[in-house]
């Protein structure tokens, strides 16, 4: 296996996951620390990051296997992948990241967004392995998002493609934190999901009545997750949100479709949880939505596969290729 491993680091608004990755995708060894707090300096970040890589090579038998570092990025990563223009919960205002860690990490280093390194991860040992064309979207507290065409990942003109989840569904919608109304991101995430269900509390509707004692009367204990728990536990109107969410998932998908044709949409992130009682009503939605319905080949829809794991898994496998 000499020569064939490389490092991943999925940087994330929580927390920083690294791992040793082979060639296979397996993750051979890995570490985490908590991501530093928004307000902190950027060194902090790096810190984080070299500390991480410093702890995986050192735990190594033979760190000389490992032949290169990837970052994967929360943030808008400019063309040149080697600069973070901005990251909403972290520091990074035009970080030249990639400067600072080679000057400090003796393995060349490749810095992408992190959404791209988890579609790569999806398209090398995933869900969308042998499709050439490939939207990927993940679906947490935002949405965030990747475009594959023949084979090769889209970056845009200034590196920041696949931001998907502000794109305009509702003229004159929900106002979104970008500062637009009607983004898709508000009607089809996870935000979304907690939003309606808590509408539906305030509003005194007796049909959330299950799901407020599920809660034990406190509204504000209400999370995604704990809505797509209770869905799989059979909860009626935790069912319906996640259908509503679902139809929307749908619209948007139908719009992309129109824009690039892939033959598969890989939907993951904390809400694909939810799995068919989301995407079941997805599927439905984009036939219904989809340009040419009847008349064009329809693409595939299927959940993720590798979980939390894509983005430090897709930014080893991009540092491996391109070193």
């Amino acid at each position: 296996m000499s020569g064939g491993l490389a490092i991943g680091v999925d940087i994330g608004g929580t927390k920083v996951a690294a791992g040793v990755v082979d060639r296979s995708g397996a993750i051979v060894r890995r570490t985490r620390r908590d991501t530093p707090h928004r307000s902190t300096s950027p060194l902090v970040v790096e810190d984080t990051i070299v500390d991480c890589v410093e702890e995986l090579l050192t735990a190594m038998g033979d760190p000389a296997e490992v032949v290169a570092v990837g970052i994967g990025a929360a943030g808008f990563v400019a063309a040149d992948r080697a600069t973070v223009v901005f990251a909403p919960h972290l520091s990074w205002r035009n970080e030249p990241l990639w400067d600072a860690l080679q000057r400090r990490i003796e393995l060349p280093i490749t810095v992408d967004n992190d959404a791209n390194a988890a579609a790569w991860a999806e398209h090398s040992f995933g869900a969308a392995r042998g499709e050439t064309h490939v939207v990927v979207i993940t679906l947490g507290t935002g949405i965030g998002g990747a475009l594959i065409l023949d084979s090769a990942i889209q970056r845009g003109r200034h590196g920041i493609a696949g931001e998907f989840g502000h794109m305009q569904v509702v003229p004159d919608g929900i106002r979104c934190e970008c500062g637009n109304r009607g983004c898709w991101e508000q009607y089809a995430s996870g935000n979304a999901l907690v939003r309606e269900a808590r509408a539906m509390i305030d509003a005194g509707s007796p049909v959330v009545a299950d799901l407020l004692a599920r809660l034990g009367g406190d509204r504000s204990a209400l999370t995604g997750p704990f809505i797509t728990e209770s869905a799989h536990a059979g909860d009626a109107t935790s069912r319906e949100l996640l259908a509503e969410i679902g139809h929307w998932l749908g619209v948007g998908m139908a719009n992309l479709a129109a824009a690039f044709d892939p033959g598969l949409f890989v939907v993951g992130g904390g809400v694909s949880g939810a799995d068919e009682m989301l995407l079941g009503p997805a599927r439905e939605s984009f036939r219904r939505h989809l340009t040419g319905r009847g008349y064009r080949p329809e693409a595939g829809i299927v959940r993720a596969r590798l979980g939390s794991d894509a983005g430090l898994i897709g930014a080893a496998e991009l540092a491996r290729a391109t070193r």
